[in-house]
């Protein structure tokens, strides 16, 4: 159970009882059973990972029993999972890797915890790094089609919280989303997010949501080996969302590719012969921190 009284769900993967943990956090509407999810954690498992994937409130299949839910900047139900992990599991080596608002919210809470952060390293995919530019993006050509079907996928979300809570008589919670109005007519992320981020989180518009919860702003407090992978034809994005070198922490590296569209990262020429490159990079970039951390004297690269 949380400190608020509601609950979080997790699914693990772990094939052998030993071995690092690797924390793994979805995307906008996404949850453990995500393709993207559940493809790491087996390439993981094959380099000898234990994985857990949080389920951010409300997505795992079962409605939480709060108004609130989950967004960008809301770090503080991965950094419970940590410690509930760290009292159970005091000498494991923990990682983590992040995709989209997953991402965001990774680095956001690296940034915060810098030297305190518990993990020993971290990959973030895709990462909406400005919540801003990303929210216009998506709001142009193509990118409409994305949006569209993300905030339909918001307002059924909200929608049947708010019918669980009724049924569970948690009148108070449910009150906090008729208080919201009628979603229905949103079209933009810009109108969600300052009605429904905003009123129940407390923002004062989207730009203060935006403002508070983008990672960039964080990426110079990050105190743990860090990669940040970025495609420049990620259609929720453009390249004025990527950080100067001056914002980057000498622990965070930039990857940026020219494509790889988003948390996709597919090579090989032809269908018969494709390949996740993530799912090898990021066990492989992993070791190579942990055999850092061990006293092996190669670099994670």
């Amino acid at each position: 159970m949380t400190p608020d009284g509601d609950f979080i769900d997790i699914d693990w993967f772990e094939p052998r009882p030993d071995g690092p943990l690797v924390v793994l956090l979805h995307g906008l509407s996404g949850s453990s059973k995500s393709p993207y999810i559940r493809g790491m954690q087996v390439a993981l498992a094959l380099k000898g990972f234990r994985t857990v994937a949080l389920n951010f409130r409300g997505c795992s299949g079962e409605p939480n029993h709060t108004a609130l839910g989950y967004h960008s900047g809301e770090t503080s139900d991965f950094s419970f999972l940590l410690h509930q992990l760290r009292q159970r599991e005091p000498q494991t080596p923990f990682l983590a890797i992040g995709y989209s608002l997953g991402g965001n919210v990774l680095l956001k809470w690296l940034g915060e915890t810098g030297s305190n952060a518990a993990i020993e390293g971290a990959v973030a995919v895709s990462v909406p790094l400005r919540l801003d530019l990303c929210a216009t993006r998506l709001d142009q050509g193509w990118s409409r089609v994305y949006r569209n079907r993300l905030l339909e996928e918001l307002k059924e979300y909200v929608a049947v919280k708010l019918s669980r809570l009724e049924v569970l008589g948690l009148e108070e919670e449910a009150q906090k989303l008729r208080m919201l109005g009628d979603l229905r007519p949103i079209k933009t992320f810009w109108d969600y997010d300052a009605r429904v981020v905003g009123g129940l989180y407390g923002f004062e518009s989207a730009k203060a949501y935006y403002d508070a919860s983008s990672s960039r702003r964080y990426l110079a407090g990050i105190k743990r080996p860090t990669r940040i992978v970025h495609a420049l034809d990620d259609p929720f994005m453009t390249p004025e969302v990527l950080p100067l070198d001056d914002e980057l922490s000498p622990l965070v590296e930039m990857i940026v590719s020219g494509s790889g569209g988003h948390v996709g990262f597919v090579d090989g020429a032809f269908p018969w012969s494709q390949g996740y490159w993530l799912e090898r990079m990021v066990p492989d970039y992993f070791s190579k921190v942990l055999n850092a951390l061990r006293g092996d004297p190669a670099v994670p690269s």
